[in-house]
């Protein structure tokens, strides 16, 4: 038995200890961008904004009154998906001359909610650059002013910043912070941000692209069908030649409140057994090495002998000391990291729960909409 859970144990440090010394550093948060000073005097009549919004009042208002100042000249177009709570309105209530509110049109077979929302608001595009938002993202002042310099200076087709999530509940500090830093393990910033490199993701509430780039790609119409679809988008860029940038920030903030256990398995599930392309063996691949990096070095550590707890509190130590930046991104004790085991075992909890969803003819399900396993019905 010792011997088992030194090797359990011995495998999760080692895990951990890759991680650590991986050369794009996947657990760092370098890559990341904040807003420029000068905010009001841009003059941003290049830009167009597009919100795609379904049942968002509450937050609307204050992402079209934080886009309003980040300068002068943006155009802003909602599109109003199907709301039943008033969103079209809100947004009306706070919008000037610059802001246009779409009624969307009805979904198509074979299209996801969010994309179809998109496509009729580029549609409408004529300007040079396109930001694409989510209707719960709020900008600081010169956050946009940014993302062009950004794109400009280093001639990206698109630069994307994955906003700061609401961390303000138990359940939110706990989750949403190992949240960033799985998704980092699985979509290295360093490895997306080098031209060279066929890695690609994007953050898909808030991202800035060239109108030109976003129209060779196929535009929104070529990812009808995607659930993830800022990472399907990244892909179709970068196959094309594009290059794309993907950074944190603390300038762009997230207004969604998630304060139960079950509003955040919804948001997860929705999507986590997509990115195991609903693949049965990658799903158990999966389950078996969260099962050696989480719980092999608190095995060791608890009954394990003296080698056993030994290779346990190293593995420990790797895990927390990989957690700890992206905890003092977000203002967070870095001892928070030694409950990273909790966390990943509930995200791993959700994944079966999504694989569960999608056996059972659900392919995802979000914002009152469920869409079918492709082939039952036609809709992606």
């Amino acid at each position: 038995m010792e011997t088992a859970l030194f090797g359990l144990a011995a495998g999760g440090a080692a895990l951990w200890t890759a991680v650590l010394v991986l050369p794009w550093r996947p657990w760092s948060t370098r890559e990341r961008l904040e807003a420029a000073p000068g905010a009001r005097a841009a003059d941003l009549r290049d830009v167009t904004a597009v919100i795609p919004a379904r049942d968002e009042a509450a937050c609307i208002g204050r992402t079209v009154r934080a886009l309003a100042r980040q300068g002068r000249g943006l155009r802003i177009l909602v599109v109003d998906d199907g709301s039943t709570d008033g969103t079209a309105a809100a947004a009306r209530a706070v919008g000037g001359e610059g802001v246009t509110v779409l009624h969307g049109e009805p979904l198509p077979a074979g299209w996801q909610g969010k994309v179809w929302a998109l496509e009729q608001g580029v549609r409408r595009v004529d300007t040079p650059y396109v930001l694409l938002l989510d209707a719960d993202i709020e900008l600081e002042p010169g956050t946009l002013l940014a993302l062009r310099d950004k794109l400009r200076s280093e001639g990206r087709s698109l630069v994307s910043l994955m906003a700061a999530l609401r961390m303000e509940s138990a359940w939110e500090r706990l989750l949403l912070p190992a949240f960033v830093f799985f998704f980092k393990l699985l979509y290295p910033f360093a490895r997306i941000n080098r031209p060279d490199r066929r890695v690609a993701g994007a953050a898909g509430g808030c991202m800035l692209l060239e109108a030109e780039a976003l129209e060779r790609a196929g535009g929104p119409a070529a990812i009808r069908d995607a659930v993830i679809d800022d990472c399907a988008l990244a892909r179709r860029l970068k196959r094309g030649g594009g290059s794309v940038w993907l950074g944190l920030t603390r300038s762009a903030r997230s207004l969604r409140a998630y304060g139960s256990l079950g509003e955040i398995h919804d948001m997860v599930a929705r999507t986590a057994f997509t990115q195991l392309r609903y693949s049965a063996s990658l799903l158990t691949g999966a389950t078996a090495l969260m099962a050696l990096a989480f719980w092999g070095p608190l095995l060791g550590l608890a009954a394990g002998g003296p080698s056993g707890r030994l290779a346990g509190g190293l593995g420990l130590a790797a895990m927390a000391a990989a957690y700890a930046p992206t905890l003092r991104f977000y203002g967070l004790n870095a001892l928070r990291g030694l409950a990273l085991s909790l966390a990943g075992t509930l995200f791993l909890a959700m994944t079966w729960s999504s694989a569960g969803r999608y056996w059972r003819g659900v392919r995802t399900r979000w914002k009152g909409r469920t869409y079918a396993r492709l082939g039952q019905d036609g809709r992606g």
